[in-house]
């Protein structure tokens, strides 16, 4: 326990606060994001101001209301901030090869080590990194995973670890990795893939990344354990046993997609507004923002209850970082420490079996605590039990017959099963759950299926490339011949996660 103690102190003193754009700029901030003035919410928050942000706001104070003056609410955004530009990553090119094509767009997609502005959104990060392209301009936690696949196969390896770094010193700065490095993401995080990406750092450099690593690997543990009445990410279970799920520490309108959730709230009393803005907010640390998974009735975003769920990917996942600690613990001769991660891991996996598996359906299902029961919408993070091997072996022959027979589509696997015009329901997929799909289904043996899978989205992937020279976020793996549609923007270019999936099906099983 002393160890313990020892690794967190140095981690709090450095604790930072980064101020929101509503904090810096108050009336300025609320006028502009209900003014309609930009078509995309995070236009204004990812502004970089041009002179000091409380001479803007005392300015503003004193003439949007003066009736002297003919204000034009425009006009002084204009004088005063400069917006971002339009998205470098929107990136076409008439190259046939996708592979030299991603590995261009490695290029255009990397930014240098972040300098401070006083003033901006944007968290300064110490080492250089990738971001996944369009109106994402900033580095985003559980992308940045998949990324990497693809950055390995291209032998990117110091990029890697300079975002490996990176998520370290969040992690140090903030006490945890925020859903990207914007100080509105501060008060939520994203689905904790860190202990993956040191894994991935340690099949490159060495197991010394595990020991250098572990005071990181335990602060990240703590900030999902911690049930304080600000971060409350645990539930416990009728039989004493965890499990966590997503929270958000703040109950307002997330400042990057203001206008959308004012919007949504509006079906409510005011009384309920705070509590739907949360259960937005925490959908949003999901990184399935949004889908019928959320909802109560499976159908309507307006019965949002991310809060009562036990996701199975958010505790497989916790899961893997418990199992990463031990490892590196042993590592460092800390075995009885160890023991008791690996007690945490076991626990946590017994619990996955017992809550979240449906035997009904054959399929892993986020745990519902207010029916006290597996929830009824089967969603492809039903495989991440078999990602990270917690599944029982004899599980996988139903899972595999739900797969095949509702999932499997011709462009690939699709993310749910329900049509409702959110991104993350059908017919969208999304390389990150291909990916764990193929290598869920690979490490219980069923390669034949795996290869299959890869081979749909491979050829999707390809087929959109030679019709638009792009690359993009999410796929119609119903119809196989376009982009995906859906959610809150349009669909983006780049994209880091798809280029690293991409990749690294390619490589794995010789698909072009």
């Amino acid at each position: 326990m002393r160890f313990l103690l020892l690794l967190l102190l140095p981690l709090t003193l450095m604790a930072q606060n980064k101020e929101t754009p509503d904090q810096l700029y108050g009336a300025l901030f609320f006028d502009v994001q209900q003014s309609g003035l930009f078509a995309d919410s995070k236009t204004f928050v990812d502004a970089l101001p041009k002179r000091a942000p409380a001479d803007i706001r005392r300015d503003y104070e004193a003439v949007r209301n003066n009736p002297a003056i003919r204000f034009s609410l425009e006009r002084f955004v204009e004088e005063n901030f400069h917006l971002p530009q339009k998205p470098l990553s929107d990136y076409e090119s008439t190259e046939s090869d996708v592979e030299v094509h991603i590995n261009r767009l490695w290029h255009v997609l990397h930014r240098r080590a972040d300098t401070a502005a006083v003033g901006s959104s944007l968290l300064p990060l110490p080492h250089s990194y990738v971001v996944p392209g369009g109106r994402f301009r900033e580095i985003y936690y559980w992308d940045s995973y998949f990324t990497m696949l693809g950055l390995r196969e291209s032998g990117e390896d110091s990029v890697i670890e300079h975002m490996v770094r990176n998520f370290a010193w969040l992690i140090d700065s903030y006490g945890h990795i925020p859903n990207g490095n914007r100080s509105y993401y501060l008060s939520r995080s994203q689905p904790p893939f860190f202990s993956l990406m040191v894994e991935l750092l340690a099949g490159i450099r060495g197991d010394r990344i595990y020991t250098d690593l572990l005071p990181q690997l335990y602060k990240e543990w703590r900030y999902w354990m911690d049930s304080t009445a600000d971060t409350k990410h645990v539930v416990r279970m009728r039989d004493g046993s965890l499990l966590n799920r997503y929270w958000d520490e703040r109950d307002i309108p997330r400042q990057e997609a203001w206008t959308e959730d004012v919007k949504t709230a509006a079906h409510f009393p005011e009384a309920q507004r705070p509590r739907v803005y949360r259960e937005l907010r925490s959908a949003a640390e999901s990184g399935w923002d949004f889908s019928s998974r959320w909802f109560s009735d499976g159908k309507t975003l307006e019965t949002i209850h991310t809060t009562e769920l036990g996701p199975v990917d958010l505790n497989c996942l916790l899961v893997h970082l418990e199992q990463t600690i031990a490892k590196a613990m042993r590592l460092k001769g800390l075995n009885d420490s160890a023991r008791r991660f690996e007690a945490h891991a076991a626990a946590r996996s017994r619990a996955i079996r017992t809550f979240c598996w449906s035997p009904q359906r054959g399929w892993y299902m986020d745990f519902d605590t207010r029916t006290k029961r597996a929830g009824h919408v089967p969603t492809l993070a039903g495989l991440f039990p078999f990602f990270l091997g917690i599944a029982d072996k004899g599980q996988m022959r139903a899972a595999k017959k739900l797969l095949q027979t509702q999932f499997l589509k011709p462009g690939g696997v699709v993310t749910t099963l329900r049509y409702t015009g959110q991104q993350w329901d059908a017919p969208n997929g999304w390389a990150p759950l291909q990916w764990v799909t193929v290598a869920g289904l690979e490490r219980y043996g069923e390669k034949a299926l795996a290869r299959n899978i890869a081979g749909r989205w491979v050829a999707l992937n390809l087929r959109v490339f030679r019709q638009t020279g792009k690359l993009t976020e999410k796929y119609d793996v119903v119809h196989a011949n376009k982009p995906g549609g859906g959610g809150e923007y349009p669909a983006q270019d780049g994209f880091g996660w798809t280029n690293g999936v991409l990749l690294a099906l390619m490589k794995k099983y010789s698909l072009d």
